[in-house]
C-alpha cells in the first residue's frame, strides 16, 4: 500500500476485506432457521430426473456452517496479525522482506562452518584450493553471470573478467573492493562542446592508439582534441587512470565497441556504468571466495 499517495485505497481494501467476512458471516446467520428443520421434512422441489433422481431442498449441515464460522474468526484473527488491512502493518509487524533477511541469516548461520577456513587465507592461496574454487564459481554463477555472462567473457557495456583487463585494478585487495562496495563509473557527454567532426577526429585518433585501421589526415586534429578534452581522466598517453576507473585506450580492449561511430556515441552521449555493491546479499566470507575466484581467471 506504500506506492498509493493516497489513503483511500488503504480503506477500500480494508473494506473490502472486513465486508467480505461480513458478508460470509450475515450469509450463515440468515439461515440459521435450516439448522433447527428435521431433515425428514425435507421439502421437495419437483425437479425429476432419470424417473427416480429427486432433487431435495436439504438444510445445510451444521458442521458446515461452523466450519465457515471458524474460517470468519481465523480471518480476523490473521488481519489483526499481519498486514491485510490496507496500510495496517498487523500487531506482529511482518513484512516478507524481514523474513527474507530472518531466512538468510539462518542459511549464512548454517553454512559458516564451511567458510571458517578461508577466514584467514590470502586471496591468491584461496583462488588455489579447489573447494574454494567450486564454492566461488556457484557465488559467480547466482550473483554475477547475469551481467558478465556464466563464463565471466562480460559483453556489450559489462567487462571481461578473464583477459587481464581491469578498470580499476586487478589486485585482489581491488577486486575485493569492487564487489563489496560496487562501482560507478561516469563518462562525460561532451556534445556541448564537441562538434560531431572534432569527435569524429578524436575517434580516429583514439582508434590509432591501439592500432587499428584508421585516418592519417585527422590524427593530428584528433590528437587535439583528445589533449583538450580527454588528458585529464585517460592520460596524455591514453593508458587510464585505474583510480577513476578510466579504461586503458592503447590496449585495444573495448567495453562497448571501438567502431568510429560507437566511440563518437561515447565521446557526444558520454556513458554512466554502476556495478550494485554485494555486501548486502553476501557475507564477507562469501566475498573473499567470490574474490578469489574472479581474481584465479585472469591469474592461473
Amino acid at each position: 500500500m506504500s506506492d498509493f499517495v493516497s489513503s483511500f485505497w488503504s480503506y477500500y481494501i480494508a473494506a473490502i476485506a472486513l465486508g467480505g467476512i461480513a458478508w460470509c458471516v450475515y450469509l450463515l446467520f440468515s439461515q440459521r432457521a435450516w439448522l433447527k428443520r428435521d431433515v425428514k421434512q425435507v421439502e421437495n422441489t419437483g425437479h425429476v430426473w432419470d424417473g427416480d433422481l429427486t432433487e431435495l431442498n436439504n438444510p445445510v449441515p451444521r458442521w458446515w456452517t461452523v466450519m465457515y464460522l471458524g474460517l470468519c474468526i481465523f480471518a480476523l484473527g490473521y488481519l489483526v496479525l499481519y498486514p491485510g488491512l490496507g496500510s495496517w502493518k498487523g500487531t506482529l509487524g511482518f513484512t516478507a522482506g524481514k523474513q527474507v533477511l530472518q531466512e538468510q541469516e539462518a542459511f549464512n548461520a548454517r553454512i559458516q562452518p564451511v567458510y571458517e577456513r578461508f577466514r584467514g587465507m590470502p586471496i591468491e592461496d584461496i583462488a588455489g584450493d579447489e573447494q574454494a574454487r567450486n564454492i566461488g564459481q556457484r557465488l559467480f554463477l547466482n550473483n554475477c553471470a547475469q551481467c558478465h555472462g556464466s563464463d565471466a567473457k562480460g559483453g556489450r557495456g559489462f567487462p571481461n573478467l578473464t583477459d587481464g583487463d581491469w578498470l580499476y585494478g586487478g589486485a585482489p585487495e581491488q577486486i575485493l573492493h569492487t564487489i563489496t562496495e560496487g562501482r560507478h563509473g561516469v563518462m562525460p557527454a561532451w556534445k556541448a562542446m564537441v562538434k560531431p567532426e572534432e569527435a569524429s577526429a578524436i575517434a580516429q585518433y583514439v582508434r590509432s592508439l591501439s592500432g587499428l585501421a584508421h585516418d592519417p589526415l585527422r590524427i593530428n586534429a584528433g590528437k587535439r582534441g583528445f589533449e583538450t578534452y580527454c588528458v585529464a581522466c585517460h592520460g596524455i598517453d591514453g593508458k587510464g587512470n585505474q583510480a577513476l576507473g578510466a579504461p586503458n585506450l592503447t590496449d585495444d580492449v573495448w567495453l562497448y565497441g571501438s567502431s568510429e561511430a560507437t566511440i563518437v556515441e561515447t565521446i557526444l552521449n558520454g556513458r554512466d556504468n554502476q556495478m550494485p555493491a554485494q555486501k548486502q546479499n553476501l557475507t564477507p566470507e562469501q566475498i573473499r571466495l567470490l574474490a578469489a575466484w574472479v581474481w584465479g581467471l585472469s591469474n592461473r
